[in-house]
Parts: structure tokens; sequence; C-alpha cells
């Protein structure tokens, strides 16, 4: 318990709970929709491009945050046109963008700085890393992607389950998807310092699939996700200060342990 208490004492655990929480409800909010629609693999996807965009700007002296955010945008809308369009497919179109963004700030991180401290911290995640600068950009673009979910919460509900029923409707689907998009863009972003570019995605698609095994109703499952995301980021933190654990991998296991007792519920509950 004093160690507890004494965790909250430091100001970079504080910083690092203030931006671990906001990230993961906006990754939990948007994993929703994008679970729904088959899109839940654009999260991996765009965590690859951020990485290949970071490694660019960190070889070249550049911010980080301000040079990959507009890139993984534009890669966003590319990839959502791919995955409707392309007669590739959309897993294999991910999947192209994936292996050469990141191929790309291998080689990019190989010939100029090498596998500095930054770069580490966005492959690997280091949140309680982050400076005072990337806080208050992190916190600011999260609430901004918080207000903007719940605004056009009704829209991106109708735009998930019938596209062509909203489109008949008169409703712009190409635009709601394209702010899907976006607000998915600037979530992996803001996510690469807290879980890098290996576990990002993870945020997107557990609390998703967890409560989709318990609730029915989409309302329902926005909320139990949103909750889920707060308790197994608070437990991932928590166990990484009392066990000396990487946070993002810690906060992984929570994840996939509210899955595996969610799935058993609900096995459980079909046999009955």
């Amino acid at each position: 318990m004093s160690m507890l208490l004494q965790m909250f004492t430091y100001p970079f655990i504080l910083r690092a709970f203030a931006v671990g929480i906001l990230v993961s409800l906006c990754a939990a909010l948007l994993g929703v929709p994008l679970v729904l629609k088959r899109y839940s693999m654009i999260g991996d996807g765009l965590s690859h491009v951020s990485f290949g965009a970071l490694a660019i700007a960190v070889a070249c002296g550049w911010a980080p945050l301000a040079f990959s955010i507009p890139v993984v945008i534009i890669v966003a809308f590319f990839l959502l046109r791919m995955t409707e369009k392309s007669p590739m497919g959309s897993d294999a179109a991910i999947a192209v963008f994936s292996a050469s963004a990141l191929a790309i700030g291998i080689l990019v991180t190989s010939l100029t700085t090498g596998m500095t401290t930054d770069v580490a911290s966005y492959m690997f995640g280091s949140i309680l890393a982050m400076d005072k600068g990337d806080v208050i950009l992190s916190i600011a673009l999260s609430l901004a992607v918080l207000a903007l979910f719940l605004f056009f919460y009704h829209r991106i509900f109708a735009v998930t389950f019938d596209e062509s029923f909203s489109r008949a409707t008169g409703m712009n689907v190409d635009l709601y998807n394209s702010l899907l998009a976006v607000l998915t863009a600037l979530t992996i972003v803001l996510g690469m310092r807290m879980m890098g570019a290996m576990l990002i995605s993870s945020l997107v698609i557990f609390p998703a699939l967890t409560s989709m095994r318990l609730f029915e109703s989409f309302r329902a499952v926005v909320l139990s996700s949103a909750v889920l995301a707060v308790v197994c980021f608070s437990l991932g933190l928590t166990a990484s200060y009392l066990f000396s654990l990487p946070v993002g991998a810690a906060v992984v296991v929570a994840h996939l342990s509210a899955f595996l007792l969610a799935l058993a519920l609900s096995k459980l509950r079909l046999r009955k």
C-alpha cells in the first residue's frame, strides 16, 4: 500500500496516467466501429507507418509528433480508399503499407542515427519518458478526438451498421468514414509513445472484442470498452511500477486477461 501511495507522488507517473487513460479511451471508443467494420488491422498498419514517419523525423531533427501526424492521416485516407476499392483486398493493402513503412523506418534508422533512445521508445513504448510538450499535445489531441467521437456518435453508429441505408437517406458516408480514419490516425500516433509500434493496435482491438463477448447493443459495447480501457491501463501501469515491467506489455497482458475472463463468462452463460 505504501508503494502505491508513493507512486502517485511522482509527477511523471501522474503524467503517464493522464495521457494513458485519455489515449486508451480514444482507442477503445474508435475500436468498436473499426472492429465491426472489419477495419481493425488498419490500426496495426498505421502504427508501422507512424514508426516510419517518426524514424525519418528523428533522423532529420524534426519534431516527431508534428511530422508524423499529417503523414499518418494522409496514409489513413489512402488505406481507407484501398480497403473499399482496391482489387487486392483490405488485408493485403494494409500489409503492403505496414511492411513497407516499417522497412523504410528501419533503413532510415540504420543509415542515420542508429537505434537511439528516441527511436526505441516509439518502437517499444516509453510513456514514462514523455516530456511536458508531448504530454500537453497528447492531452489536447485526445480530448479533441473524444469530443468529435461523442458529437458524431449517432452518425458513426449509422455508417458502422448499414452504409447502404445511410447513403440512401442522404448521409455523407464517405465523410464519416474519413472522419473515423482521421481520428484513428491521431490516436495511433499519440499512442505510439505509450505502447510502441508493436503493441498499439492492441488498445484498439482488445476492449471491443472483450466487450462484444459480454454485451450485444452498440452503446453497451462502447461504454464497456471505455471502462475496460481505463481499468486495464491503470492495472498495467501499476503493475509496471510495482514489478519493474515494460508498461506496454503489462497493459496488453491486462487486456488479454480481461478478454479470456470475458470469453469464459460468455461460454458459461451459453451453457446455462
